[in-house]
């Protein structure tokens, strides 16, 4: 007959694992308390990271501090702060332009995204090699691209303007991406477009692929048209990915800072002044904290409660 060993539990196992004085005192306690021991550093340096600097900004969005004045007193102002906000044209502004941003990337990436995955999820020769150059742009950081599109933008060295005269015939000296107020939003949009596309097709290709092949063969069996299957098989179980890819993609850009500082900086005037430019703008150029920490609360309200309806109506796709 073979020997039955007890079951180590998690603090016998540990306690092997430590010196004698510490495993003494580690099998003593229970594998609920072991697990809560592990598990604590990590919530504490969340929450340090997470949680604290934001009570941190609703504190300070009541009141009148400047980062750059430490030492002066701090005035309790209530909700004044927000009051001010609410009434600004400037953040109206900036907000408009913001949402304008989101629902114009959001919708080309989209559209784009979902199309190159399905292309590549015909698997075609070479399909591996293509899907690993359209990839290539998400894989660059925000300022190496920042940089190269301004580069490209140029309106006497670069070549983006080179390649639309070739197509329509115009001086590529007569217009300028990054400095005429019609075209500065659409730069910026090109470019994101260019960078992030990628991201959403990546997302859509595994929906596509997590389609059974059964339920094509069905349909197939019933003589339904490729058409037919597009839109009563591909495009309803591919939903809930495409949704995934959406919401993704306008938390990003709702927060989007680092491409627009860099290609436009929120010019010209204030045509692409992003609600993050903005914020920039008060919180380290004009020094009011204060009156930045609130605005930087309610893009964190617009934002959570825009992805929590989003979310609810993204569940109610996935269990239908």
């Amino acid at each position: 007959m073979l020997e039955m060993r007890p079951v180590e539990t998690l603090a016998e196992r540990t306690a092997g694992l430590t010196s004698p004085k510490i495993a003494k005192r580690v099998r003593g306690l229970s594998d609920r308390a072991i697990a809560w021991l592990f598990i604590t550093p990590t919530m504490l340096l969340l929450l340090a990271i997470n949680i604290f600097p934001l009570i941190w900004t609703i504190r300070l969005s009541f009141t009148n501090y400047k980062a750059n004045r430490p030492n002066a007193p701090i005035k309790w102002l209530g909700v004044e702060r927000y009051s001010d906000l609410l009434s600004d044209p400037d953040i109206w502004h900036g907000m408009q332009v913001t949402a304008r941003f989101v629902v114009s990337t959001v919708a080309i990436e989209t559209v784009l995204g979902f199309a190159l995955a399905y292309l590549i999820d015909r698997k075609f020769r070479g399909h591996g090699f293509w899907t690993t150059v359209i990839l290539i742009p998400m894989m660059l950081s925000p300022a190496v691209v920042g940089n190269f599109w301004t580069f490209l933008y140029q309106p006497q060295t670069g070549l983006f303007n080179y390649i639309i005269a070739f197509f329509t015939g115009v001086d590529p000296s007569s217009f300028q991406m990054i400095g005429d107020v019609r075209l500065a939003p659409w730069s910026i949009v090109i470019v994101d477009v260019w960078m992030w596309t990628p991201y959403v097709m990546l997302i859509c290709l595994a929906g596509l692929r997590s389609i059974p092949d059964y339920i094509y063969e069905a349909a197939e069996v019933d003589r339904a048209s490729k058409w037919r299957q597009f839109w009563s098989i591909t495009l309803p179980l591919a939903l809930p990915f495409i949704m995934l890819a959406v919401l993704f993609r306008g938390i990003e850009n709702f927060k989007m800072f680092d491409m627009v500082n860099l290609l436009t900086n929120g010019g010209p005037g204030s045509t692409t002044e992003l609600a993050s430019i903005t914020l920039k703008r008060e919180a380290f150029e004009k020094w009011t904290t204060g009156y930045s920490s609130a605005f930087a609360v309610i893009l964190f309200v617009t934002i959570f409660g825009l992805a929590n309806i989003y979310v609810k109506a993204l569940n109610r796709v996935k269990q239908k």
